[in-house]
């Protein structure tokens, strides 16, 4: 069976596409089938694998205005057991094509039906804003990761997150889980980013995954090489983390 996890957050910089990425290549390594698909028209998951979002012929823009079948946008990337359904810019336009479309939440969920038996696990890059792309992957998904980086404002919009996650509960998909809070940018030097820790998991306990993801420089070097974190640097505490939080949510979905 498939599970499908949406990685969102509407804040910017929290590690979102860092996490996606990663975590779907680790997945991919420990032998699990994997598709990532890319629905940020910043298509940063897609030039982080190598691919260039311009000469890119079919994406996600396709695949949620269901012009082209999702079999025939996939591509194999170098990385074990890990295909890709890349973004473009072209995603941008999606919102405004189909805001009148009657069932314009699901086109998402619609279109990876034939597809979605193929993988263990589809992980879904959404873009940083709680519009209808995102809409359309918290109404596909199983459920959700949140990343929250050991910062000043972390906990500022998460309330707005955790409010449309409950709608989409009622009206769109009542299954819609928390997968877990994600905590990144982690620094054990910074008194704050120990407050926000302590902080995070008093508020939400259980909710908060055990892995942290620390602050490291590879992780923000691997993109610009096309590369995912272990092809770039498996010894680094980055890749460490994100093998870890692979191994998590495995052990949590068996």
């Amino acid at each position: 069976m498939s599970k499908i996890i949406a990685v969102s957050n509407q804040k910017g910089g929290v590690g979102k596409t860092t996490t996606a990425l990663n975590l779907s290549a680790c997945l991919g390594i420990l032998e699990k089938k994997v598709l990532l698909i890319d629905l940020d028209p910043q298509a940063n998951a897609t030039s982080g694998i190598g691919l260039n979002p311009k000469e890119i012929k079919n994406s996600s823009y396709q695949l949620l205005e269901h012009s082209v079948d999702a079999d025939k946008i996939i591509l194999k990337t170098s990385t074990p057991n890990l295909d890709l359904i890349p973004s473009s810019i072209d995603l941008v336009a999606i919102e405004i094509e189909l805001v009148n479309h009657t069932n314009r939440e699901f086109m998402l969920k619609e279109a990876i039906k034939s597809i979605k038996s193929n993988y263990e696990f589809i992980i879904i890059d959404c873009a940083p804003s709680l519009g209808l792309i995102t809409l359309n992957a918290l109404t596909a998904a199983n459920s959700l990761i949140i990343p929250i980086q050991c910062e000043y404002f972390a906990l500022e919009g998460l309330g707005k997150l955790l409010n449309t996650v409950k709608s989409i509960q009622k009206v769109h998909n009542p299954e819609l889980n928390i997968e877990g809070l994600l905590l990144t940018m982690y620094d054990s030097r910074l008194r704050l980013s120990n407050q926000v820790v302590d902080e995070v998991r008093k508020h939400f306990q259980n909710m908060v995954f055990k892995t942290i993801i620390q602050r490291n420089v590879t992780l923000g070097e691997a993109p610009s090489h096309g590369k995912n974190i272990i092809d770039y640097d498996s010894t680094s505490k980055g890749a460490k983390n994100y093998l870890k939080l692979a191994h998590e949510i495995i052990n949590k979905n068996t």
